[in-house]
């Protein structure tokens, strides 16, 4: 089977504990190069999960400028997402791009622009899109198991931990654009459409020092066409929960967990007055999950669904909700509707490894 070469970009937490690992279980993927800032580190996990080549970001022009590597996986702080990104798809070389998908409006559309120019596919690293489970939630909505569904609700929160970069006002950090877009994506495609209207607020944790720079909390509301609503808080400073609960006309179904990569999306369906057992989905690997799909977007030349302008479209709302927690008024959206959502068609069945190395 022919197999799509990624060079790693960011040899941090999440590369080590979820992408690394994964790609081995995908089958039509490989990890041909490693780029860090932190050698040591670096050969270490290349050497574990026999990768060829470690480079230095110095180095980065010349590897995707060569023929060594089909594709980028971009796990860095967030305000470096655009910049990797453009270089790789001005290079031609696809994009797979943790989320939020870049800083601002201006630099998705500068992204988007750079994959069209070159043919390269750029997509948003929305794991959920390919997780069975989740598949299946939505597909449960779309079938009519809890009629119209009218109102969404979720909580998603965490302790953080001092020195993390997700606490950095520079990287555009906070739990808003790390968990909080979990959130907002859900709850876009439980309704299948795009807020228009947004309302927020925030808190600094009390005097908490790890929140001096991002907030610790934030409770947000969205208002959907017809009349349909979605409300999430967030949260670096509590406890770990990772929920939510869709309301429909005729029936109600509650998942939990909803959103960790570590745990298998679990869900109870209540319709007619009557509760279903919970059903919890088969294991699966998210992240192997999304490579394998997204190698095989790249392999038979079909755009993602999870593209640029899916990034795009949260990263405006994200944008939205802080300006209205900054002036305490509610924000308008307008966005385009998606051309297309998570199904059958973008799901992906991998199973888990244990084999990892997280330094």
């Amino acid at each position: 089977m022919a197999k799509v070469r990624y060079a790693v970009v960011g040899a941090g937490w999440i590369s080590q504990i979820a992408f690394l690992p994964s790609v081995a279980q995908t089958g039509n993927s490989t990890v041909a190069a490693l780029v860090s800032g932190s050698p040591d580190a670096a050969r270490k996990l290349a050497e574990f999960h026999a990768i060829p080549e470690v480079l230095d970001y110095a180095q980065y022009d010349a590897l995707i400028a060569s023929d060594r590597i089909d594709a980028v996986y971009i796990a860095l702080p967030n305000s470096q997402h655009a910049d990797y990104a453009i270089r790789a798809l001005k290079a031609g070389k696809h994009a797979l791009v943790e989320k939020p998908l870049a800083l601002t409006v201006a630099e998705c559309e500068a992204m988007i622009a750079a994959a069209q120019a070159s043919g390269a596919h750029l997509m948003t690293a929305y794991r959920l899109h390919q997780d069975p489970g989740t598949v299946e939630v939505l597909e449960r909505i779309r079938a009519g198991a809890i009629g119209t569904p009218r109102l969404f609700s979720s909580v998603f929160a965490f302790q953080t931990e001092a020195g993390n970069h997700r606490l950095r006002a520079e990287h555009w950090g906070g739990p808003l654009q790390d968990i909080g877009v979990y959130c907002l994506n859900a709850a876009r495609h439980v309704f299948r459409a795009e807020p228009t209207e947004v309302f927020a607020m925030a808190g600094h944790g009390d005097g908490d020092p790890r929140f001096a720079e991002v907030e610790e909390t934030l409770a947000v509301t969205l208002r959907f066409p017809a009349e349909r609503f979605a409300q999430f808080l967030v949260s670096f400073g509590a406890d770990a929960v990772d929920s939510y609960t869709v309301v429909g006309t005729q029936g109600v179904l509650t998942v939990d967990p909803g959103y960790r990569f570590e745990t298998d999306v679990a869900f109870t369906l209540r319709s007619g007055g009557e509760s279903t057992a919970q059903h919890t989905a088969a294991p699966c690997d998210h992240f192997g999950a999304q490579t394998a799909y997204f190698s095989d977007c790249i392999l038979t030349g079909t755009p993602p669904s999870s593209d640029g302008a899916e990034g795009l479209a949260d990263v405006a709302i994200l944008r939205a909700i802080e300006a209205s927690v900054k002036t305490g008024q509610p924000q308008p959206v307008t966005l385009p509707p998606r051309p297309r959502h998570p199904g059958p068609d973008t799901l992906r069945q991998v199973p888990r490894t244990d084999r990892r190395l997280v330094l």
